[in-house]
């Protein structure tokens, strides 16, 4: 199955290029462009993200792929999705990954059986007048079932805070064919205190979602680690900070473990900023995008 995503790429997974508010716009168009400009392949938009919210990105840059990362099943209906996927896909053919996911228990009112009704979803979107092609969505993968259904029903898999551990046991599930793209959160910071205090404020929100927790005790982490905002250990593990080197080869340890894309989420030390731009840029040349 071919992928809209090139082996062994990067992307950058951001929450800001999703913002509607008209004052945010162009900075959103800028900053599209640039990643476009430093070679990154792929824009995942975090957060509830829609279709529209990657049209956007799409119609302001010329090659990028945009993904969302993700469209929530519980918020946008199957019908809708693949009516204004299909739209987006006639005006800029092969620049657009549909990112599902199921969410948690606690974001969404109705939720109930996430691996049941991703099956229903995916049935729902091969049903739809312009149906959504398997190779254009991917699925938030955590749980062994779900990372097959991903490799059968759609390009591949998608996961959030996962280490290279994960990546392991993900591709021995997946097959070596199914694409997997995880996310993966960065600290430019060299000094430990202060590169970990920062990747707290950011764990702390997900070290209450059952979810998340059960897929880290499967890769060994116990209620101890999700203490105090988390272990060292556990951050350590989750976590990319260092220096430039340190940063630069642990990102690469996703791909050696078998990630065919790695999407950075980069965690500024300078939150005035509306993107880290500085961030992305270091790691772009870190990386050897530029």
């Amino acid at each position: 199955m071919p992928h809209l995503i090139p082996s062994r790429s990067f992307g950058v997974f951001t929450h800001a290029l999703r913002s509607e508010e008209p004052a945010e716009r162009p900075a959103v168009r800028q900053a599209a462009a640039e990643l476009q400009d430093l070679g990154y392949a792929c824009v995942w938009l975090g957060g509830s993200s829609s279709v529209r919210h990657a049209a956007h990105v799409i119609e302001h840059t010329s090659r990028i792929t945009v993904a969302t990362g993700i469209t929530n099943i519980w918020f946008d209906a199957a019908e809708d999705v693949a009516r204004d996927r299909a739209a987006l896909e006639a005006a800029h053919p092969g620049r657009f990954l549909l990112g599902l996911g199921a969410s948690h228990a606690e974001l969404a009112r109705d939720y109930r059986r996430p691996y049941s009704a991703m099956v229903a979803y995916l049935d729902r979107l091969d049903a739809a007048g312009t149906p959504v092609p398997a190779e254009g969505r991917v699925l938030a993968a955590l749980g062994p079932r779900m990372l097959t259904l991903s490799a059968e029903r759609a390009a591949g898999a998608h996961p959030y805070l996962v280490n290279p551990d994960f990546v392991r046991q993900a591709r021995d599930v997946m097959g070596p064919d199914a694409l997997l793209a995880p996310e993966v959160t960065v600290v430019a910071e060299k000094d430990p205190t202060q590169a970990r205090a920062r990747a707290r404020e950011w764990i702390e929100y997900y070290l209450v979602l059952p979810n998340y927790l059960a897929n880290l005790r499967r890769l060994g982490f116990s209620d101890e680690d999700f203490e105090a905002g988390g272990s060292d250990r556990l951050i350590d593990s989750l976590v990319v900070w260092g220096d430039e080197e340190t940063v630069a080869r642990k990102i690469r340890a996703y791909h050696d473990a078998g990630a065919d894309h790695v999407a950075l989420q980069v965690l500024s030390t300078r939150e005035e900023e509306f993107t880290p731009l500085v961030e992305w840029r270091l790691l772009a040349g870190l990386l050897g995008l530029t």
